[in-house]
């Protein structure tokens, strides 16, 4: 959580009444939460104006708002929250500058990116007849993700290879590889800020020299922002098979995206790795405190427990039979229920059926619509025919299981 503000400002509440809100209509349970504070104004992300917010005291985002003096000048806001991990869109020198509270939910869906890039694991193994058991996963940031999948991973049998510079120099630690290093991994996954200046900008830290120093057989993973990554670059390496393929969740210049590149990828979806219903309500919650401890008044809202996944109605407990399958294809199984990826991925692939003017309207629309999805604890699951050790690596990648 970052929590900034030079000097407390005076209670709206005193003075007005109550604090009004503007919320990216997106963020759940936003209307519960914050009008036990004041007004809410409920609206779509990249309708959030500075006309539409001139006379608000709270604006409450997600990352498809720029907040920047072009959004917020003239204008009566005096806290700024933004229920995402990444704060790339917040300009937080203005914030400062001009005395604006702010609060981002730092780690709120990071469980919920890892069991996408372990899905993702999973699925591009199973289409591509791959083996994971001593593949090489070069994870490249190793922060919250980064961390979680680092702890992870092992439990499929691949080995890992952490690149983080900033964690290199702060510790010393040897295990931190060069970036050259990482890249020679099997696949790759990317967790880092999106960054433009200083020795570890991250813009386009991935191009055309990135990707020819990867393997012919290399999958590269992008769950952290679009412009990490030069999507032009990647899509001459798809095209041409200089790398094995691309699993995107992010691009560049969302929604409009490069449709030849999704077309051409391994698996692509909406910017939609973080939207576990857990992840989202982590983040709701936390930038609610945030408004709360910012004007001094105490949290009264108190949120719900998501339904089980896969969907409500769905049964609530699972089970799977292990008897005759080796750990990798019932790891599939598993978590292709528990999470189903490629639908995702069919969903964000039935744009091609939009015209094309209309696809950036689509791709947004699969984000607001995003159906309920629980992290992998949120739902137990029975595994019968299986021994002590391969419930352990169950549990070891999140699963709440038991089993005989």
């Amino acid at each position: 959580m970052i929590y900034q503000c030079q000097k407390k400002r005076e209670n709206p509440i005193r003075s007005e009444g109550h604090v009004q809100f503007v919320v990216d209509e997106n963020i759940p349970f936003a209307r519960e939460a914050f009008s036990h504070l004041g007004s809410v104004t409920l609206l779509p992300g990249r309708d959030i104006t500075r006309k539409a917010i001139r006379k608000a005291h709270a604006l409450i985002v997600r990352s498809v708002t720029k907040v920047d003096a072009a959004l917020l000048a003239s204008t009566n806001v005096q806290f700024v929250g933004t229920a995402t991990t990444g704060v790339e869109h917040i300009d937080r020198e203005y914030l400062a500058a001009h005395n604006i509270g702010f609060a981002a939910a730092l780690g709120c869906n990071a469980n919920a990116v890892a069991e996408y890039v372990l899905t993702a694991l999973l699925v591009t193994a199973h289409t591509k007849e791959l083996s994971l058991n001593g593949k090489t996963l070069g994870i490249i940031g190793a922060g919250r993700i980064g961390s979680i999948l680092a702890v992870k991973a092992p439990a499929l049998g691949m080995q890992t290879l952490l690149n983080d510079p900033p964690l290199a120099r702060a510790t010393g630690d040897q295990r931190y590889l060069s970036l050259a290093e990482t890249l020679q991994a099997d696949f790759i996954t990317l967790h880092v800020p999106l960054t433009y200046d200083g020795p570890d900008a991250t813009f386009h830290l991935i191009g055309a020299d990135e990707l020819a120093r990867m393997t012919p057989s290399a999958i590269l993973i992008n769950t952290s922002r679009g412009e990490v990554v030069d999507n032009t670059a990647l899509l001459g390496a798809v095209t041409k098979g200089t790398i094995g393929g691309a699993v995107l969740d992010v691009w560049e210049r969302e929604p409009a995206i490069n449709w030849d590149l999704l077309d051409r990828g391994t698996l692509g979806t909406p910017h939609i790795a973080g939207y576990s219903s857990d992840g989202k309500i982590n983040g709701t919650v936390m930038v609610y405190h945030a408004c709360c401890r910012f004007w001094g008044i105490e949290p009264a809202w108190v949120h719900p427990d998501p339904p089980a996944a896969p969907a409500p109605g769905a049964l609530p407990h699972l089970a799977f039979d292990a008897t005759g399958k080796d750990f990798q294809t019932l790891a599939h199984d598993i978590l292709t229920t528990l999470y189903d990826l490629p639908a995702d991925h069919a969903r964000m692939c039935d744009i091609f059926a939009v015209p094309e003017p209309l696809r950036p309207q689509a791709f947004d629309g699969l984000r607001r619509d995003y159906p309920h999805r629980r992290e992998f604890a949120g739902t137990p699951i029975t595994v019968t025919g299986g021994d002590r050790n391969l419930l352990a690596r169950l549990q070891a990648l999140g699963i709440r299981t038991g089993g005989h």
